[in-house]
């Protein structure tokens, strides 16, 4: 029984390990699991208290609502809604950020990257590169299906990736959904959150890197219990 209770204090302390001690949070709700669009609101942590920062924004999302999706959270085991390739569900839970990203170079202290039309983010579910950004003028191209990261629309002008499902990472979950961002639309999508390009660079501006921002994503009962996990 000892041997038990160590193994489970330990995956327990494992859990909480890989969140980090964030001070940014990125906190969207919705009414329930098939919702199309919700609200964003940003929080900052002083010392032990969060605080509200902007007004709340209203966003879209994936068109079919959310399903839980891979990032720092455990899945629930009765879970109904579970993420997919394709689903048309934008992904539940909580995330660290990754880079931001635009057509055009963005004098910010948050990192940055300004895309080519030749890069591309795989959801290929048989490619190698499932769920990584590359530059395909540099890569050996085994995908049928991309997303382009730079195109005549302005959906990517503005951007933020969400590290679902190991993106860019080693780890990626074939079929479990990938390039899931925070971009600019106005209409729902196939997984990303997006809003205004004015919202959006205003969070893109705020972000600091050394705040280990975080987006937690859920119906607003999932976001109550999620963020009892977050210090």
């Amino acid at each position: 029984m000892k041997k038990i209770l160590l193994v489970f204090l330990f995956v327990c302390l494992s859990l909480q390990a890989q969140i980090p001690d964030t001070k940014q949070l990125i906190v969207v709700t919705t009414k329930d699991w098939s919702a199309p669009s919700g609200v964003l609101q940003r929080y900052e942590k002083e010392g032990s208290v969060w605080h509200k920062v902007g007004k709340a924004i209203d966003i879209k999302l994936g068109r079919n609502g959310l399903g839980w999706g891979i990032g720092l959270h455990t899945i629930p085991k009765d879970a109904k809604y579970i993420k997919k390739e394709g689903d048309g569900k934008a992904p539940a839970g909580i995330f660290t950020l990754k880079q931001a990203f635009g057509y055009f170079p963005f004098v910010v202290d948050y990192p940055y990257e300004v895309y080519k039309s030749t890069d591309h983010c795989v959801d290929d579910v048989n490619s190698k590169l499932y769920n990584k950004i590359v530059d395909s003028s540099k890569v050996n191209i085994d995908y049928k299906s991309k997303e382009h990261m730079r195109f005549p629309k302005n959906y990517y002008k503005y951007g933020i990736v969400v590290n679902h499902n190991h993106i860019d990472e080693a780890g990626a979950k074939r079929g479990a959904g990938s390039c899931i961002f925070i971009h600019i639309k106005s209409v729902p999508t196939a997984g990303c959150t997006v809003m205004r390009e004015d919202e959006m660079k205003e969070i893109i501006t705020w972000l600091d890197v050394s705040s280990h921002p975080l987006l937690v994503q859920g119906t607003v009962d999932v976001v109550n219990g999620l963020l009892e996990e977050i210090k």
